[in-house]
């Protein structure tokens, strides 16, 4: 906001400039051109009213000029004036269509945020002792949905959690991310283990892709990783289907990377064959997060090409954080990797970004 307050002074700083350019050269050299810029500067910065004061000021600031320099005539002032004149028409006409453009922005970007809730609705901020916070990071601004998904669901064998990224973009990939969440929704309740919920959601995106055929058969998949922490929540069952591994995060801020025993291809390639995906077990203790992301996280690269490390990264922020006397919330914890995320690569996310953190209460 603040930024956008300082822009707003450049037209006059634009008609400043002139005026001193004018008064310190010859009188053969003129700053109208300079000064017929400042109506253009106006035009995104400035609301309706204050590019009309931007115009006539600057009709008036070389009418005075050229008054000064006993050059106002037909040449050199008269027809200056008109082509400010026609310059300040021009800026109005692109402010207005310039806001015509950003309203009709912020209404896709307004419909787009509904979408969202509603294919993927934000999990409960607490379940018992877990404590719960999720970010979705688009990587264009006017898109605010696209193929990572998560969702955390309470049910009768635990708390079970899929964080995935299907293939492709647009409305294909929300599609598919509407199939992937119903099916987990409805298998996460009724199976009995992993291994079951697993086959569940596999028939399920086999099931689509048959009904797309096409690319979406042959070649469409989703990247998954399931977990599940049981009732006293002292360990979590992780189940990795080609997506990046989940850091685990001790009460300290110590980041162990949890590596699957077995790398298996992505869900929904059962028409290339069979796997068989191992369900790890890796002990929670109090205090501990589990951090999961997509690869928009792990593929984010610098200029120099080097792929972010969160595990050599986050624990180096917590620490610091720490010496202060401060203890990031799960939300903060993602806000913080976010922002350094951005920090590494020098600007926008370089794909859709979905992250997950699950805290355990300390003792």
């Amino acid at each position: 906001m603040v930024q956008q307050n300082k822009a707003q002074w450049i037209p006059v700083g634009v008609i400043v400039l002139a005026v001193v350019i004018d008064l310190v050269t010859p009188t053969e050299v003129t700053s109208a051109p300079l000064i017929m810029a400042a109506p253009v500067a106006a035009a995104p910065l400035l609301t309706l009213p204050g590019i009309i004061w931007v115009g006539l000021t600057s009709m008036a600031a070389h009418a005075g000029l050229a008054w000064v320099d006993g050059t106002f005539g037909w040449h050199r002032g008269l027809a200056n004036q008109f082509t400010l004149l026609a310059v300040t028409l021009l800026a109005i006409f692109i402010n207005r269509t310039l806001k015509s453009q950003n309203v009709r922005t912020r209404r896709a970007q307004h419909v787009a945020a509904v979408a969202q809730r509603a294919v993927l609705p934000r999990p409960p901020a607490r379940l018992g002792d877990l404590h719960i916070a999720a970010r979705y990071v688009p990587a264009e601004d006017e898109a605010m949905i696209g193929g990572d998904l998560y969702v955390v669901q309470d049910t009768p064998y635990g708390t079970r959690v899929l964080v995935g990224d299907v293939r492709g973009k647009g409305l294909g990939a929300v599609s598919a991310v509407c199939v992937d969440l119903g099916a987990f929704r409805h298998a996460a309740d009724e199976a009995e283990d992993l291994t079951q919920l697993l086959r569940s959601l596999e028939q399920a995106l086999l099931r689509e892709g048959g009904r797309r055929g096409g690319l979406e058969q042959e070649e469409g998949f989703t990247t998954a990783l399931i977990a599940e922490f049981p009732a006293d929540l002292s360990a979590v069952r992780i189940v990795n289907r080609g997506h990046p591994p989940p850091l685990l995060l001790d009460a300290q801020g110590s980041a162990t990377v949890l590596e699957p025993s077995q790398e298996v291809p992505p869900l929904g390639m059962g028409a290339l064959g069979s796997w068989s995906a191992p369900v790890d077990t890796f002990s929670f203790p109090p205090g501990a997060t589990l951090l999961c992301y997509t690869d928009g996280i792990t593929e984010s690269r610098d200029a120099e090409g080097t792929f972010y490390d969160a595990a050599a990264r986050l624990p180096v922020l917590l620490r610091h954080r720490a010496r202060s006397g401060e203890h990031p919330t799960p939300a903060q914890v993602l806000d913080m990797l976010i922002h350094d995320v951005r920090r590494h690569t020098g600007g926008r996310p370089q794909d859709d970004q979905a992250l997950l953190a699950l805290r355990r209460s300390a003792l």
